[in-house]
């Protein structure tokens, strides 16, 4: 699979607080990547690094120029209008005009099957639905990565499944996803890899099969076999 994204020996420091340090990451086209581990472990600093919010204190990133890319945030934030301009708005600053992006919208919505509060205010609705309406803005942008933070945490058994099941969707559409995730059963159904980050350090990277079943992973890292066990946090 061809490389989307590439981190060399990334470090990103927050005054003494080393978040990353010398992270290695290839992100290949197509592919589903979990980011996991615990509190604190750096799996939201690397993707706002990945997504470029984030400048490395040391290294590089290599993307590919013609790649277009989108996040999802663990709150999204609502714009006060209705939630058809929540997707209109970003498709209009992105160059569409005000009809086209309307029409737009409006397929987004129906893809995530929210036309029904298309006129609502999207700070009204539930949380479920708040996160479908910022994949619906997301997926309007037409990304070839999609990157994810903690995208289900927040919501009941009946909304993470939905959420679950769009975002599997977008990836058998072709969209490359790159997740931050503590539910390791999401992770399961949803990753075809998986990064186990520790301390800001990557201790562990492997297809997601061998990462949950594989003999060797304690020899590859003990933290990782232990996370993995439920005896970290």
């Amino acid at each position: 699979m061809s490389a989307l994204m590439q981190l060399k020996a990334v470090d990103v420091r927050f005054g003494a607080v080393r978040a990353l340090a010398g992270v290695d990451l290839r992100v290949a086209k197509g592919e589903r990547l979990a980011l996991i581990g615990s509190n604190g472990s750096g799996k939201s600093t690397l993707l706002r690094v990945l997504h470029g919010l984030i400048k490395p204190s040391a290294g590089s990133v290599l993307r590919d120029s013609a790649m277009r890319q989108a996040m999802l945030f663990q709150r999204p934030h609502m714009l006060r209008t209705s939630a058809l301009n929540n997707v209109a708005l970003g498709l209009w600053i992105r160059g569409a005009r005000w009809g086209d992006a309307r029409a737009q919208g409006l397929a987004a919505l129906h893809r995530v099957e929210l036309v029904e509060v298309a006129q609502r205010n999207a700070r009204a609705l539930s949380g479920g639905q708040q996160q479908r309406l910022a994949l619906a803005r997301a997926w309007s942008l037409k990304p070839d990565v999609l990157f994810l933070d903690e995208p289900t945490s927040s919501l009941d058994p009946h909304a993470k499944r939905e959420v679950e099941a769009l975002m599997a969707e977008f990836a058998q559409g072709g969209m490359t996803l790159v997740f931050a995730s503590h539910n390791l059963g999401q992770v399961k159904r949803l990753a075809t890899r998986v990064v186990y980050l520790e301390h800001g350090r990557v201790l562990a990277d492997l297809p997601v099969n061998e990462f949950f079943n594989g003999p060797r992973l304690g020899e590859t890292s003990r933290e990782a076999d232990l996370f993995v066990k439920g005896e970290m946090a």
